[in-house]
């Protein structure tokens, strides 16, 4: 399994693109929004000739759901997120326009709905998804342990974790979540965020200040 990461959009998200030998691939949080992005993430799938076969949402926060409509569009990919954060998704019309976010195009609804515990496949390759609210309602993690790596949108980040004061956002829940769903995984877990350097488990385990 390979991951190519893109730092996208004035929130300075990460964008993922997981592919494997088959080059089937996922576009997970589609964070791009200029024509600049969108190409440079479009020249980067014909490069590897890869076939994007499902779009992914971690949660529905404007910075990761602006490129939503055009990846739909563009590879005619039907849309995966878990049902919770449908009332985040649809504020995110309103949400764009608070931050003059004026190009947000909308987002397709989506066709397909991922629960905990759920097998998401593409080509030979698999995630598990664990549920993990508290930055948003419906947030979710992909997990691949055959390849020990977890992409983890905005629930930790290095050295940090996922905001709380935002609508549907609560502190305890959050850190239920990554006590009962992350830190149960092993330390050497390799965790892509949603924004900023990717970590692993262990070093947050010992070392995160929100979490001692």
């Amino acid at each position: 399994m390979n991951i190519k990461s893109f730092t996208f959009n004035p929130f300075q998200e990460n964008t993922y693109i997981v592919y494997d030998e088959t080059k089937e691939c996922l576009i997970i949080d589609p964070g791009f929004y200029t024509d600049a992005e969108r190409k440079e993430l479009k020249d980067f799938i014909e490069e590897k000739e890869l076939t994007p076969v499902k779009l992914i949402n971690t949660h529905c926060h404007i910075d990761h759901v602006l490129g939503n409509k055009f990846a739909s569009e563009q590879w005619d990919l039907e849309l995966y997120m878990h049902k919770e954060d449908l009332p985040v998704l649809e504020k995110t019309g309103e949400v764009s326009k608070m931050y003059e976010l004026e190009g947000y195009e909308g987002s397709p609804y989506p066709k397909h709905f991922l629960a905990q515990g759920d097998k998401l496949t593409f080509g030979e390759s698999s995630f598990k998804i664990l549920f993990t609210p508290g930055h948003a309602p419906g947030h979710i993690c992909l997990y691949s342990k055959e390849n020990n790596l977890l992409i983890a949108g905005d629930v930790i980040f290095q050295g940090s974790i996922g905001r709380t004061d935002l609508p549907w956002g609560d502190h305890s829940t959050l850190i239920n979540s990554i006590i009962t769903q992350l830190f149960t995984l092993p330390n050497e877990t390799h965790v892509f965020c949603g924004h900023g350097p990717s970590t692993n488990l262990g070093y947050e385990k010992e070392h995160n200040p929100f979490l001692q």
